[in-house]
């Protein structure tokens, strides 16, 4: 990158200044992870739009590590945000307006400048196919009070979740940490997530009627949809995002719990992709194909840094051949892939999501045609109907 470019998005990109971060302090913004060196004052170039900004305070020979603590925030172009290192809480603080405007005033006179990292704008397309969705109002109406994520806020969740292996890691890491018992004392609350209902219940209702309204939840996520999110896919897409970043990066189990319940809710739908919401699934299925493709992604590995792998990817026998995925993918690519009539992006998609699981996890679907796939002259092959263009962001990395 030439001097007057670099210039340019310096005063055009937002800063992260961060005073005081020890050294050895695991740091990440997106999909960016590293180990806080000496002289470190923030991230300058910051795209302007919703970031994720994720740390954990180490030991002093870097070695032992607390529960993770994220964050959204939304970058404006050339905004300044301030926060500073409380070291008896080993968190990141606010200023005062007064005290946070002479830094915003020093950093626009490049007096941090040879002490702030750049963002790796090489980064920042596989950052935008697993967030696209997120806006300022979904983070602002989804996030806890004071904005923290962090699993030391959810230790009334230990005794009570299913023990995956992800999970335990996390569980027994909070029992270690000197975090667990003031979490279970704070009474915080989490995220403000949106409520899914596991089972339908309706009372005057016979058997048959529930049978059939909990086999295929196209009514639920049809109420959910006008009750919680005014009709607009976009932002039920939007909280899928939010909680699969929240649990992956900030490794929150609220919010793999609610990535698990927006994820069982839309592939248990049997109506809805073919005839009421078939570009909502068509974004759905491309939004968890990104999802999965980052968060297991072999060689991602190698730009995350030897310090702490897991805190960012997750490891393949957190999806045994057993979980709730793989069972809800096998049924949604039966349904698909065996419809006499479907849209041709959401076919497309389904397939190429298929394939994303079947490579990464070595996973086998059985579907309708040898090996779940169809020769293109086969008479039983899906009758692909061409929709309306699915409308997604422009310019983001096929």
């Amino acid at each position: 990158m030439d001097p007057e470019t670099a210039l340019g998005l310096v005063k055009t990109g937002s800063t992260l200044l961060l005073l005081d971060v020890p050294q050895f302090t695991l740091f990440g913004i997106d999909t960016q992870m590293f180990s806080v060196g000496p002289v470190f004052k923030g991230i300058k170039m910051v795209p302007p739009g919703t970031h994720f900004v994720y740390y954990s305070s180490s030991d002093r020979d870097g070695n032992d590590f607390s529960p993770i603590i994220g964050f959204f925030v939304t970058a404006k172009p050339s905004e300044v945000i301030v926060r500073k290192w409380h070291q008896q809480e080993e968190r990141l603080i606010k200023l005062s307006e007064d005290e946070e405007e002479r830094y915003v005033v020093a950093v626009k006179k490049m007096e941090f400048d040879h002490q702030l990292g750049p963002y790796a704008l090489d980064r920042y397309g596989e950052w935008r196919q697993i967030s696209n969705y997120i806006t300022e109002d979904i983070v602002e109406r989804i996030e806890p009070t004071g904005g923290e994520i962090t699993i030391a806020n959810e230790a009334g969740l230990i005794d009570t979740v299913p023990k995956t292996a992800m999970e335990r890691n996390l569980v027994e890491q909070l029992r270690n940490s000197k975090f667990s018992k003031p979490a279970e004392k704070s009474h915080k609350r989490g995220c403000y997530y949106t409520s899914i209902p596991h089972v339908i219940k309706h009372k005057g209702m016979s058997v048959e009627e529930l049978t059939s309204l909990n086999l295929d939840k196209t009514q639920l996520l049809e109420t959910t949809l006008m009750k919680d999110f005014g009709g607009a896919e976009d932002k039920m897409l939007g909280e899928l995002q939010f909680a699969f970043i929240a649990f992956l990066m900030g490794q929150s189990l609220e919010a793999f719990h609610q990535w698990k319940s927006l994820i069982s809710l839309l592939f248990s739908c049997i109506e809805a992709p073919f005839q009421t919401r078939s570009q909502l699934f068509t974004k759905f299925v491309k939004v968890i194909y990104y999802q999965i493709k980052y968060g297991f992604h072999e060689d991602q590995l190698s730009k995350v840094g030897a310090e702490r792998k897991d805190s960012v990817f997750l490891d393949h026998e957190w999806l045994s051949k057993d979980v709730f995925l793989r069972l809800l993918c096998k049924e949604f690519f039966s349904l698909v892939l065996g419809a006499p009539v479907v849209d041709g992006d959401l076919l497309s998609w389904t397939r190429k999501f298929q394939k994303l699981l079947e490579t990464t996890f070595g996973w086998e679907f059985h579907n309708n045609g040898p090996d779940g796939a169809f020769e293109e002259d086969d008479e039983f092959a899906p009758v692909v109907e061409m929709l309306d263009d699915v409308s997604f962001e422009e310019g983001l990395p096929a």
